[in-house]
């Protein structure tokens, strides 16, 4: 066996292993297989969001765009730190409340807040549905990282279904435990990684980081200016994008819920304050993407960049050691996925509307057993229903991004209704599903989920004007 397979089976394995052991002396109960007993400190917190967040994206999307679209990849460098800056507002409040009424997941959230079941409900199925494409982007961008670092050994689908056996095995047995202690390795492996890749490559090819980028401008001179080489993605598509992208950020239902994981809000802020560090690691895989565009014109996939040019510029161990950073990048933020959705699933959606008497042992059950349920479901859609990653991964923003008016509103403003958030929500993830599925993205220059995001905003403030207004009326009447 080689040694880029060596050490690509060798991460994975010892990783899974990792994961596993997480968990051994814990009693796992649904709340600390869900949120981890809300014992994590502010360096277990900082490893597991940012395995959440930096996926395979961070290898394969981003050195993508900047491979393929050139200047609207910058919203990638933006929407984090405000995201990150909204962050230290809002998910304070959150944890108390969080830690106050025993709250596991988003759907407990608006149940609590909002005193409606079905509302819940629905915030479940459609966190559901929005997870399955990241979870499938996961899946992709795993299966292309290793067959590439193998330089074609070992398939895309057998890689798939063995790291994603072993993530199932580990999210089974130790649940977010698990998950944060993976994103030490994986953290480690990934800084390591893009930022030689990203460092080195310019110096390699062309002597330097600016020397790179004045051989680009003197070839391509458009490709750093807006809109690049994506005409319809221009100034306002960007500023719309990171508008979405960065209130949606910590509306995914397994950034949002992890949050409850932490000891005391103070971990939250301190989080927020050192999150916009991971920031670097983006810029550096930027770097790779115009490098490869120079370096290896004309690919067919621009998702393939980053590991091309490792492939031609490193030796097959560092391609090994690259696909095996890969891997545990996928392998983390899926069992994370994984957990959520199965918890929602069955706590949010079999026990609220089919069970409601169900014992915390029923529903923990019940969610192990949707772990198999839920990766089997992402594997079907990796392995027989591709597609490409950005684009997976905007479509679940669309969607998430629609709960951030309820969240906002029911921490910050006492005046806002159940009926507004609800109409608010259904009739944004309606029109972002019209807009997305009708190919009216963007629509007027503006990101399609941006627009939805602004009518379900207008609908939710309007309707809880009107409800509050009639309900002060009905009490002076009376």
């Amino acid at each position: 066996m080689s040694p880029a397979l060596l050490i690509i089976f060798g991460t994975i394995g010892a990783s899974s292993l990792v994961g596993i052991y997480a968990g051994r002396r814990m009693t796992m109960n649904l709340e600390n297989w869900t949120v981890g007993g809300r014992r994590f400190g502010v360096v277990l917190i900082w490893l597991l969001m940012a395995g959440e967040v930096y996926t395979t994206f961070t290898f394969l999307g981003a050195s993508g765009w900047a491979y393929g679209k050139g200047a609207p990849t910058y919203y990638i460098l933006i929407y984090g730190t405000l995201a990150y800056t909204l962050s230290f507002f809002i998910l304070p409040k959150l944890w108390r409340l969080g830690k106050r009424h025993g709250l596991h997941t988003q759907p407990d959230f608006f149940v609590k807040t909002y005193g409606s079941r079905p509302l819940g409900v629905f915030v479940a199925i459609v966190g559901i549905l929005s997870i399955l494409p990241y979870l499938q982007l996961q899946l992709a961008g795993l299966g292309m990282i290793v067959e590439i670092a193998s330089e074609g050994a070992i398939p895309a689908k057998l890689a798939i279904v063995l790291a994603f056996v072993l993530t199932c095995a580990f999210v089974y047995t130790s649940g977010i435990r698990g998950s944060a202690w993976v994103s030490v390795i994986k953290d480690v492996m990934m800084i390591a990684a893009v930022a030689v890749v990203g460092l080195g490559v310019p110096r390699i090819h062309f002597g330097g980081i600016g020397k790179m980028f004045k051989a680009l401008i003197a070839r391509m001179p458009d490709h750093l200016v807006f809109p690049g080489a994506a005409p319809p993605m221009d100034v306002l598509w960007v500023m719309s994008t990171v508008l979405l992208t960065g209130m949606g950020f910590y509306m995914w239902p397994h950034i949002f819920g992890s949050a409850f994981s932490a000891k005391s809000e103070r971990i939250i802020k301190r989080n927020a304050i050192i999150m916009p560090l991971y920031q670097l690691p983006i810029l550096f895989v930027l770097l790779v993407g115009f490098t490869a565009l120079l370096v290896l014109p004309g690919l067919k996939n621009p998702d393939s960049a980053f590991l091309a040019l490792v492939q031609k510029t490193y030796p097959s161990w560092f391609l090994g050691f690259v696909g095996a950073a890969g891997a545990v990048t996928a392998m983390v933020p899926a069992s994370i996925l994984v957990l959520f959705a199965s918890t929602l699933l069955a706590k949010n959606v079999y026990q609220a509307v089919f069970d409601p008497g169900a014992s915390e042992e029923k529903v923990m059950r019940l969610s192990r057993a949707m772990v198999i349920v839920i990766t089997a479901a992402a594997l079907v859609l990796a392995l027989f229903f591709p597609n490409a990653l950005v684009n997976l991964l905007l479509i679940g923003y669309d969607g998430v991004s629609q709960f951030f008016p309820g969240v906002v509103l029911g921490l910050f403003w006492k005046k806002v209704s159940r009926a507004g958030v609800f109409a608010g929500l259904a009739a944004g993830i309606s029109v972002a599903a019209v807009l997305v599925f009708g190919g009216h993205d963007p629509f007027l220059g503006l990101n399609a989920g941006f627009v939805a995001l602004a009518v379900n905003s207008v609908i939710a403030v309007g309707l809880s004007l009107i409800v509050s207004r009639r309900r002060r009326a009905i009490g002076v009447i009376s």
